[in-house]
């Protein structure tokens, strides 16, 4: 299958309908609501996927000579995959953050303790999108406008956690397989990989669907999806967190950015200002027939206007 050819053509098609305006709209709702059908379709599914991950795993032990060799590379698939997390969740993203804040990014998430808790606990970008938005509109004083435009979006496109799962996922199922990956390969992991958390769901194990147009497109089988599924539940957990995260601090950069705009056109309108010059011709000059004559008295040192007549 062209897996990239499909994607490409997808996003074209996104774009040329929306383009089109109301004429696209039935077009739109058709896929809208072939996508709601496939979700039930799918959680239908993960009620049986307990029952069906112990026999597939049970097959492939059996399959397997050496079970401590598959132990082993399941846990090195897991700490390498946690480890990935922490390294995007704690160095790369607060280093993001600051570069466009000039802020501390670990104060911006300590008020963030509740949504990353709920995250871990249930694996879904989803079910955390209410405690988010909560959170960092009272806790990080973020504005609402913001904070409800781009965390709902945040949920749905900015998948980074996924990404980085489904590219350890990736690299170890070929390794299972003795498969060695060229430059071409590892590339073609990378672009799919992206394109394919973007549309990932919000739910847990949503990202482990993806994973199959990855293998469809580099060559690798299908089947050793079980050792995924087998040990989702550990790695999810970590690639919610970092979802979630990837959105509370775009949102955050988003609010500073907006705020020196504004502080920036408040300083340019104190700056304006007109100072009123009175006209003292304008008094004195009526009209070339009228002369004005000051009639003064001097009291004091300094001369001071009291009454002016008209002669014509």
């Amino acid at each position: 299958m062209n897996i990239l050819g499909l994607v490409l053509f997808a996003l074209i098609l996104g774009v040329a309908l929306k383009k089109l305006g109301p004429e696209g709209e039935e077009l739109i709702r058709f896929f809208s609501a072939f996508n709601e059908a496939t979700m039930v379709i799918v959680s239908w599914i993960m009620w049986y996927v307990p029952i069906g991950i112990m026999f597939l795993v049970g097959s492939k032990i059996v399959e397997m000579g050496n079970i401590v060799l598959l132990v082993t590379s399941l846990g090195k698939y897991i700490i390498a995959s946690i480890l990935g997390h922490i390294i995007h969740g704690g160095i790369v993203l607060p280093l993001i953050y600051f570069a466009f804040t000039r802020k501390n990014p670990f104060t911006f998430l300590l008020g963030l303790i509740t949504p990353f808790a709920t995250a871990f606990a249930t694996s879904s970008s989803s079910a955390t999108l209410p405690t988010m938005i909560k959170c960092i509109e009272e806790n990080n004083g973020v504005d609402k406008r913001i904070s409800r435009f781009i965390l709902p979006i945040g949920a749905t496109v900015n998948m980074d956690g996924a990404a980085i799962f489904q590219c350890m996922a990736a690299v170890f199922i070929a390794q299972m397989n003795n498969s060695e990956l060229n430059a071409g390969q590892i590339f073609t992991i990378l672009v799919t990989a992206t394109a394919s958390s973007v549309g990932a769901a919000g739910i847990p194990a949503g990202g482990v669907l993806t994973i199959a147009i990855i293998l469809e497109a580099i060559g690798l089988p299908t089947n050793d999806l079980s050792l995924i599924l087998a040990v989702d539940w550990i790695v999810d957990r970590t690639t919610t967190v970092v979802n979630v995260e990837g959105d509370a601090l775009g949102a955050g950069i988003l609010h500073h950015l907006n705020q020196k705009e504004v502080a920036k056109n408040q300083q340019e309108l104190n700056d304006v200002y007109v100072e009123a010059v009175p006209n003292c011709k304008s008094e004195e000059e009526t009209s070339p027939l009228v002369m004005h004559r000051d009639q003064t008295s001097k009291p004091t040192s300094m001369a001071v206007p009291e009454s002016k007549e008209s002669v014509l």
